[in-house]
């Protein structure tokens, strides 16, 4: 595990209103396209990835999208508004590192799973509550709908 070292990447938060919330973020000035609409389709899902220069995405995801990847979404509402994501460098120090937290006494939100968007993904708890993403490299032959 000492070669799978995280790399911040990543920003998500979960908004209850994704319309005002790109109201207000392009007003701040981020160039977000138009045409993030429902997916899947019929699900009253949204996502919205904006990417920076330096490579950090903040994303938005309406509540239906977040219960899509975020079990601690599904569970009776558990789970921060925000997630710090971190990628690893593989699938495997994705499971490792989701492993050594919880037996060190710290809280998993979602187990390691192999996301939709391509990735194994994982959530834990930092000690004040805030949700921290583990991800792996996007292996496009993974995608799926879910």
């Amino acid at each position: 595990m000492a070669d799978s070292k995280p790399v911040f990447d990543q920003v998500n938060v979960v908004v209850t209103d994704m319309d005002a919330t790109l109201a207000f973020y392009r007003r701040l000035g981020l160039v977000i396209p138009d045409g993030f609409g429902e997916w899947p389709p019929g699900s009253g899902a949204r996502h919205v990835d904006v990417a920076f220069p330096s490579g950090v995405r903040l994303e938005f995801d309406n509540g239906p999208m977040a219960k899509i990847w975020h079990a601690g979404c599904r569970a009776n509402g558990h789970g921060s508004k925000t997630v710090i994501g971190l990628s690893l460098p593989s699938r495997e120090a994705v499971d490792e590192r989701y492993a050594d937290l919880t037996a060190a006494g710290y809280t998993g939100c979602q187990p390691p799973y192999d996301a939709f968007w391509g990735a194994r993904y994982a959530i834990v708890e930092d000690p004040d509550g805030n949700d921290v993403g583990l991800m792996s490299p996007i292996d496009p032959n993974r995608k799926f709908v879910p």
